[in-house]
């Protein structure tokens, strides 16, 4: 049984749902011809996704602070409607289209040598604009395992749990369920754990079935205990997810829609799109023993003119696990050996730079059901906004003990932890450095994560198919590492993506855990009443052998790539330190998720909107900068991506003053309710 409303709560609940300042705001900050640019901005920030538009909107706060983003992908206004409806992830989805990087990695030897594909957002917003819009935060523990693992640095405290915590919550606006959908998906929350106004809007679906309240009771019947919220630094258990929807108008909310948006016209703001970052431009003369980022080379494609912008104080690589170290080996920053093989002079010689690199792998187990899903109400024409507003999110995250027992759980440990010396032979570094991160991380994962309360799998509701149920299984903690490099000189050239997926056979063993594991729970009342057969991989895939084959034969990413840049000691083969400092620089930056050391156990755009309200509170603190001279971005409460550029441009003039066209989009708001 579906559920749906008249009017959004969040209009209820006090959100404004007024799209059109907004939407004539916005322009006056993105460009699209560069010769508007001024010579020098203070923050070059490189790559205009998720974290960079947060660093982009935080740090022009103040008036007298010039910031310039250079994005790759286009605006995304021509697929508003794509980006912006929450089911459009599955329906319409941008993956494989020009808003999409569309990388590939390379053949993984221990996946039955299948090349998979890699979809990253190529767009404002990056793969804020295109992703399944989970909101949930890291475990307490893995957080102060990270800021654990860097060895008494002066500011590790900046990445344990109380901090991202702090930040996480100031990023974030929480909007409750409806009192109808609460009750049939079995949602729980604590709203004292969550932010009421920050930019981004974390909430639920407008609608759900009655397959997500079996989810909590299925779980709960094997022992799994409901947890009350997710984001208040423990999420083992079982419970529905919150999701970045803005519940006004059932909208996807991402770094655009929150960030930028809601922003009048800052002359101290620049946004260009299409625009390449491809190499940074290093001074003749050091800081001492460090180099000194002078300005960013940037063009619109391969073969266009290569211009220059300069920097007055910082530089701040924002393009994610790939973009980011692959812009660093661009210039000179890197593997010496990669470097050298493609005729790049060495800057910095920084083993780790690309390594490390760690992504949660995904199977699954589909069923056919007679129950009302999604997917049957999207075939049968079901594309109103809140129809379309639905997005999978009842999970589960799993402890080692409750995926496999207590006594195979204690073998793994025991093998996984005794054969991390064998597995340095595998890391793909010769550095001495990189192996020393490798051992750490693990050990933290082993001796730490494998007997605690923290999940190594994420299971997963999907009910977007027609007359089928999916349930899906990823593992949270790999022990398999691999890299990225680049080929050639040329920033068009897409790296080399290798993450090793399975080559630590730990992480064999635990998928195929995940895969019994979800066949015990599809057998379990009151969801084995909603399933029928089996459908694939079938049940004639049974044995060890049989099970391993399929998951070999199936993984794919879960897109959560991490760890090509990580915050870690350099003699671990660290990129940043705890500042976020690229080692051997003294004013270039990383600030996205290419920077944990080690993979979480959630999707990581909650955690990277924390990481990015950290980094630019603590870069205001290095240069005295003011939080809030200049206009502040607010909790945007509509998505106003898309419709014509009015304001592109025009030197920052609004087509019609703000409290003119608020005062008319007020009343218009009390017209309609009024009708209602």
């Amino acid at each position: 049984m579906r559920y749906s409303s008249l009017l959004p709560l969040a209009v209820a609940a006090g959100a404004s749902a007024s799209p059109s300042v907004h939407s004539f705001q916005s322009r006056a900050n993105i460009v699209s011809d560069d010769s508007k640019l001024a010579d020098s901005y203070d923050f070059v920030i490189a790559g205009g996704g998720l974290a960079g538009l947060v660093l982009a909107s935080r740090l022009s706060e103040d008036s007298n602070t010039t910031v310039l983003v250079l994005e790759a992908g286009a605006t995304g206004d021509d697929v508003a409607d794509q980006i912006n409806k929450p089911a459009n992830a599955y329906y319409d989805s941008l993956t494989g289209s020009s808003y999409d990087w569309a990388y590939n990695t390379a053949k993984q030897g221990y996946a039955n040598d299948r090349a998979m594909s890699w979809p990253r957002g190529k767009v404002l917003g990056g793969s804020s604009a295109i992703n399944g819009m989970y909101m949930v935060r890291p475990n307490k523990a893995e957080l102060d395992a990270w800021s654990g693992l860097l060895d008494g640095d002066s500011d590790a405290g900046n990445w344990n749990w109380d901090s991202l915590y702090a930040a996480m919550k100031k990023s974030e606006t929480f909007n409750a369920p409806s009192s109808d959908v609460q009750k049939q998906a079995n949602i729980q929350y604590d709203d004292s754990v969550h932010g009421s106004d920050g930019p981004v809007h974390s909430s639920y679906p407008g609608i759900t079935f009655d397959l997500v309240g079996d989810w909590t009771d299925t779980f709960n019947a094997v022992g799994v205990p409901t947890v009350e919220d997710s984001g208040a630094g423990s999420n083992s258990g079982v419970f529905v997810a919150p999701s970045a929807i803005n519940p006004s108008n059932w909208t996807r909310s991402y770094s655009r829609s929150g960030y930028i948006d809601p922003l009048p016209p800052r002359d101290n703001l620049a946004i260009l799109a299409n625009a390449m970052a491809t190499e940074i431009v290093w001074k003749d003369q050091n800081d001492g023993n460090n180099k000194v980022a002078s300005g960013v080379k940037f063009a619109a494609y391969a073969g266009a003119e290569s211009k220059t912008v300069n920097v007055n104080r910082e530089v701040i690589l924002a393009g994610g696990a790939v973009g980011s170290p692959q812009l660093l080996m661009l210039s000179g920053v890197g593997p010496k050996d990669t470097l050298q093989n493609v005729g790049i002079d060495v800057q910095i010689e920084l083993p780790g730079v690309g390594q490390n690199l760690q992504d949660h792998i995904s199977s699954s187990v589909t069923y056919s059901s007679n129950a009302d899903t999604m997917g049957n109400l999207y075939k049968s024409g079901g594309t109103s906004d809140i129809d379309l507003s639905f997005i999978n999110s009842a999970t589960a995250y799993i402890n080692l003990t409750a995926l496999m027992g207590a006594d195979a759980a204690d073998a793994l440990k025991s093998s996984a932890s005794s054969g991390l010396d064998n597995y340095l032979n595998s890391v793909p570094s010769s550095s001495d450095q990189v192996k020393a991160g490798y051992k750490a991380i693990a050990s933290v994962v082993t001796d730490q994560f494998y007997g605690s309360d923290v999940g190594q799998v994420e299971v997963l509701l999907s009910i977007t198919g027609e007359n089928s149920v999916t349930i899906q299984v990823a593992q949270q903690h790999p022990l398999s590492v691999g890299r990225l490099y680049i080929t050639s000189q040329s920033a068009f050239d897409a790296p080399t993506i290798d993450p090793g997926y399975l080559s630590n056979s730990a992480d064999l063993e635990i998928m195929r855990a995940g895969i019994k594991y979800v066949r015990e729970i599809a057998t379990t009342q009151p969801l084995a009443g909603q399933l029928g057969d089996e459908a694939w991989p079938g049940k004639d895939v049974t044995s060890d052998d049989d099970i391993d084959n399929y998951v070999r034969n199936s993984i794919g990413t879960e897109y959560h790539p991490t760890g090509s840049c990580a915050m870690l000691p350099q003699d671990k083969g660290g990129v940043v330190d705890a500042k976020l400092k690229v080692y051997g620089t003294s004013n270039v930056r990383v600030a996205d998720s290419s920077v944990y050391p080690i993979e979480f156990s959630c999707h990581l755009g909650a955690a990277t909107y924390g990481l990015a309200e950290q980094a630019a509170d603590m870069i205001r603190k290095q240069y005295n900068i003011p939080e809030s001279t200049a206009t502040s971005s607010g909790s945007s409460s509509t998505s106003s991506s898309g419709g014509n550029n009015a304001a592109d441009n025009n030197n920052g003039a609004l087509l019609s003053s703000p409290s003119t066209l608020w005062t008319v989009l007020a009343l218009s708001a009390s017209a309609v309710l009024t009708m209602l």
